[in-house]
């Protein structure tokens, strides 16, 4: 049950990383708006006519703060769906296959992927300076979004993020059954040692 909890989480937050990592919405004016990926424009007031383009390859990508920012993001995606891979199929594996014990198979991958996703994140805004985001949010600076507002598509990735990095920490604990009790183990690496009772 446990297992496929967790492979529900990695394949949701891999989804989730997905539809932010493609959305045009991570800054936006009144008219334009634009992600790591993608940017759409629409007539003043119709925002139901948008027109949107994608930026095709690195080499289209008009910043280089830009560029390593999408690799970064790009390659946090990928661990994620690597992750989720590694998680269904240690759910879907027979039971004597792969020991079902802590958070996965691979707690360390989630963990690269979320930190490869945050320093994307944090490398993301400098891309603000470009020519292409002064065009569109009108005097912005690194870090500062001129006219530009915070999108959906930015802020869902900074909490897809911060679940990516936690979910590694939040273990269930391993438990052995040992003469009608139970032993709680903090970590797969502790053991115990039981010595039979000798009769006098």
């Amino acid at each position: 049950m446990v297992s496929s909890v967790w492979a529900a989480l990695g394949l949701s937050l891999t989804c989730i990383s997905a539809v932010s990592l493609v959305s045009p919405a991570w800054f936006q004016t009144t008219t334009f708006s634009f992600g790591v990926l993608t940017y759409c424009s629409w007539p003043q007031g119709d925002s139901w006519n948008q027109s949107c383009g994608t930026f095709q390859s690195l080499d289209d990508i008009p910043d280089f703060a830009w560029k390593v920012s999408a690799a970064m993001l790009l390659g946090g995606w990928l661990l994620l769906a690597f992750n989720a891979i590694l998680l269904l199929s240690w759910v879907l594996a027979p039971k004597g296959l792969c020991p079902r014990r802590g958070s996965g198979p691979m707690p360390g991958v989630q963990a690269a992927a979320a930190i490869a996703t945050i320093m994307g994140l944090l490398v993301f805004p400098i891309s603000l300076a470009s020519p292409f985001a002064k065009e569109a949010c009108i005097a912005s600076s690194m870090y500062h979004g001129g006219q530009c507002q915070l999108g959906w598509g930015y802020v869902t990735a900074i909490f897809n993020a911060g679940l990516a990095s936690l979910l590694p920490m939040m273990r269930r604990p391993h438990v052995t059954e040992v003469q009608r009790r139970t032993i709680f183990f903090s970590s797969d690496t502790e053991s115990i040692i039981l010595v039979p009772e000798t009769t006098k």
